[in-house]
């Protein structure tokens, strides 16, 4: 069956994925193993569901590292529901949770806990227009501190963290909804991970959650049910219906991943991927003015803009019109900015590459 023209797709999730991933999801989606039904129409108390989603926390656990002591769940809400779930669970009264700003999603978090309970800034770095992330001698908190919460990456702007900060026995938080899987990174350095599925881990509709075991038990038990990991994690995310067909979409992206070598091949490719249009960028400083300083830039999400507003219209009007999409920047920063999450291929990054050197030329 021809494919038709598959877009260049920059966007910044829901995004990208891999085509592989979609053709089998296509071949199964009427009759999965011989069952005569779809994942979507199936009891999520079924036998052959409980295989799936089992499956899906395994490969989870082996291609993060995930060692012993750390629970896998799979919940909803995005993480926008895990900006309000981790203080629910986390952050008792008398003590403070930390919060580091280094973009929209941080301080949207912070803003959730603060109707929690209390909270403080250990670090921003907003006055400089989030260019950066914050060295490690700019973060300070308590050692009684609940938390110490920070992003990951930040698709906005176009930073990431390359080294998190040793927070000693302070619970470290981490919001990896736009960089998770995308390198090598050791979960024992965290509490607690959350991350929305749409950008490198499958469809949206599902959030993954690596939550060390005494923390889940150190919440408190009066919370809304559905509310607390505690349930989540005896039950093994199937206290409720989950989001079944997402989590069987996961799945298959994670066997995905484990098939192009696992993490860190995916992490070289990535790096492979990014070097090729922040060449363009670091060639043409006049032309193409990057957002992110140079030692905090992602790999995930490339943000840059050009001389004038026209200039900008032009280069994502003709983007737009060569099959690129996605490529404009966030409406509360404007500019433009490339997303190059695990699926995009490296070919798209490069006509992409081609097509920044040749509008340069022609502007010139």
């Amino acid at each position: 069956m021809s494919q038709g023209k598959r877009a260049l797709n920059f966007n910044a999730g829901p995004a990208a994925l891999p085509l592989e991933v979609l053709e089998q999801a296509r071949e199964e989606f009427v009759d999965f193993g011989g069952t005569g039904m779809s994942v979507m129409e199936m009891s999520h108390r079924s036998k052959t569901y409980e295989a799936i989603h089992n499956e899906t926390a395994a490969l989870v656990r082996e291609l993060l590292g995930v060692p012993e002591g750390y629970d896998v769940l799979f919940l909803q809400g995005g993480a926008s529901l895990q900006f309000a779930m981790v203080p629910m669970n986390f952050l008792p009264k008398g003590k403070a949770a930390g919060y580091v700003l280094t973009g929209s999603w941080s301080e949207k978090a912070l803003k959730e806990a603060q109707r929690l309970g209390e909270t403080f800034v250990a670090a921003s770095t907003k006055d400089g227009h989030y260019r950066r992330i914050p060295g490690a001698e700019e973060i300070s908190f308590g050692r009684d501190s609940a938390y110490l919460h920070v992003t990951s990456n930040n698709t906005i702007f176009g930073t990431q963290w390359t080294r998190f900060p040793d927070t000693g026995s302070v619970p470290l938080v981490a919001d990896m909804s736009s960089d998770i899987l995308s390198r090598k990174i050791d979960v024992r350095q965290f509490a607690l991970i959350y991350a929305g599925a749409q950008k490198n881990l499958g469809p949206s509709g599902v959030t993954l959650v690596v939550v060390r075991q005494d923390m889940v038990e150190r919440a408190p038990e009066d919370l809304p049910t559905m509310l607390q990991y505690r349930i989540h994690a005896k039950n093994n995310s199937l206290y409720n219906t989950p989001p079944t067909f997402g989590i069987y979409m996961m799945g298959l992206v994670l066997k995905w991943v484990k098939g192009q070598g696992g993490v860190e091949a995916v992490e070289r490719r990535n790096r492979e991927k990014a070097g090729l249009i922040y060449k363009v960028i670091d060639d043409n400083p006049d032309f193409y003015l990057g957002h992110a300083e140079p030692t905090s830039r992602s790999l995930m999400n490339v943000t840059f803009r050009l001389p004038t507003p026209e200039l900008e219209k032009e280069f994502l009007d003709g983007a737009k019109a060569e099959g690129f999409v996605g490529l404009n920047g966030h409406r509360s920063v404007g500019g433009c900015r490339a997303s190059l999450y695990n699926a995009v291929p490296v070919e798209h990054c490069a006509a992409l590459r081609d097509y920044m050197v040749e509008f340069r030329k022609k502007h010139a």
